[in-house]
């Protein structure tokens, strides 16, 4: 155990040291760390062709979202230079009040992920219009990153389409519709509370009337200058909104997206096609790169970039993240480490709270919040169960905690991921992405006062018993065969 202490100390050490003192990236201090945890293995007795297959597999579970990732670069491209991104801000600025925006913005991007079920399309495309327009108003990109965040993942927990809302009940043993009604209870009292601060937020942060309608202005008309805009530009985001609520699968959507934005940059925006496969591969570059619309930002930074090359860095640190955690998994050190904390939990709280900190946990350290729910999932659901709690307090507790807490972390795919969508710093935006934090720890509270906390009849529990014998005795005679 001390070997894996001494892995874990190193590693969340060295990461914090690189982010916070060093070069402000985590690359470098994972590959260092999986490199430990392989000299660990060896050390234990582990061949390096299991430990190697151990990374592959865990670069196999991220190459969907890599490619998600990838496609979402070239839509946020091709969506800008074809003026569909710079048309949403032109009408953003118009409809938009700056002191009720983070209000606004939080509200939309919950609407459009709890209809799609999927937080990174959302922040792809509505949440990188919602930060062109911050800008736009004066109202500071990080906390307008907070509030995307923390709607998009607001939708992406309560979304019956969502992949961790079904991830979550099937390793809890619950069904999804029992997990998405349990949620409710812990979600409403946290997203209220988000809203509130999101409205103070934006009445103290939004910029004196004359300073706002300066910035809209120099915006707007930078805009009018350099895109034809139109209404009908909206029809892109209203067509692939459509194809994911039709259960149209991910890739072939977000691409259909990239397809419908080549087509504006052509027939409305009237670029050559000589030019397309640039803007794809290395980002629209505006024309307006030189008016200032602050200190930090210029109008190019609003509505150009995007791009194939502009999510290389996220998928780089994705790939390293899931190395890392790939041969944690396969040696058998996270289940040890789970083993070890799940003995101090005596009481029902302290049962809520082990489990919420070790998906916390887990998101530090794998950076994945697939194993960081699956993992504490199969570790605690006896636990769970032994103390008559139905399924859906585990499922809950899961959701509340993994999910949420993944985009607050840096080198987590999810941070990244928002990162590479939203252009702010995770460390940034994290203090903002109130829902995000405030859930787990109203999720604790109603571990230790039992609030909603439902248990299992004596009937329910003795039916559970039998089953977990025969799934036992199925599993032996298989081993026999």
């Amino acid at each position: 155990m001390w070997q894996i202490l001494i892995c874990v100390v190193f590693t969340l050490g060295i990461i914090m040291y690189s982010i916070f003192l060093s070069y402000g990236e985590a690359h470098m201090p994972l590959i260092l760390s999986s490199c430990l945890v392989c000299i660990v293995g060896a050390i234990n007795g582990w061949k390096w062709n299991v430990m190697e297959k151990g990374m592959i597999a865990g670069i196999n579970r991220s190459m969907q979202a890599n490619l998600i990732l990838l496609t979402v670069g070239m839509l946020v491209s091709t969506w800008k230079a074809g003026g569909i991104i710079p048309s949403m801000i032109y009408y953003g600025l118009n409809i938009l009040n700056p002191s009720i925006f983070l209000v606004t913005a939080c509200l939309l991007c919950s609407i459009v992920s709890l209809v799609i079920g999927s937080s990174y399309t959302t922040a792809g495309t509505i949440g990188v219009a919602m930060i062109g327009i911050s800008i736009g108003l004066g109202v500071n990109p990080a906390m307008t990153a907070g509030a995307v965040v923390s709607g998009s993942y607001f939708g992406d927990k309560m979304s019956p389409m969502s992949d961790t809302t079904n991830l979550a009940p099937a390793v809890a043993g619950t069904n999804v519709f029992e997990h998405v009604r349990h949620m409710i209870y812990t979600v409403t009292p946290s997203y209220i509370i988000a809203l509130v601060v999101f409205f103070i937020l934006g009445r103290n942060a939004a910029p004196q009337g004359d300073v706002q309608m300066e910035l809209k202005e120099v915006l707007q008309t930078a805009i009018q200058n350099e895109f034809t805009v139109s209404p009908l530009l909206m029809l892109p985001v209203l067509i692939l909104l459509i194809a994911v609520i039709l259960k149209v699968p991910a890739l072939p959507a977000l691409f259909g997206s990239v397809i419908m934005g080549l087509l504006c940059m052509g027939l409305v925006q009237h670029i050559q096609f000589v030019d397309f496969f640039n803007i794809m591969h290395y980002g629209y570059e505006s024309i307006s790169g030189d008016i200032p619309l602050s200190d930090s930002y210029t109008v190019g930074d609003v509505v150009g970039g995007g791009g194939f090359d502009g999510m290389l860095w996220t998928v780089s640190i994705v790939l390293c993240s899931m190395s890392f955690a790939g041969v944690l998994e396969v040696t058998g050190m996270l289940g040890q480490i789970v083993e070890g904390i799940l003995k101090v939990a005596k009481t029902t709280g302290l049962l809520v709270l082990v489990t919420i900190c070790t998906c916390v946990f887990m998101n530090l350290l794998t950076a994945d919040q697939y194993l960081a729910i699956i993992l504490p999932g199969r570790m605690y659901r006896q636990a769970f169960e032994d103390r008559k709690l139905k399924a859906k307090n585990l499922s809950r507790c899961l959701e509340d905690s993994a999910t949420l807490t993944s985009p607050l972390i840096p080198w987590n795919v999810c941070g990244a991921t928002m990162t590479g969508f939203l252009g702010q710093p995770t460390q940034a935006y994290a203090r903002y992405a109130v829902l995000n934090y405030i859930n787990p720890i109203v999720s604790i509270i109603y571990g230790f006062t039992g609030f909603t906390m439902e248990k299992m009849t004596d009937e329910e529990y003795e039916k559970l018993l039998e089953a977990r014998d025969a799934e036992a005795e199925a599993m032996k005679k298989e081993l026999e065969a």
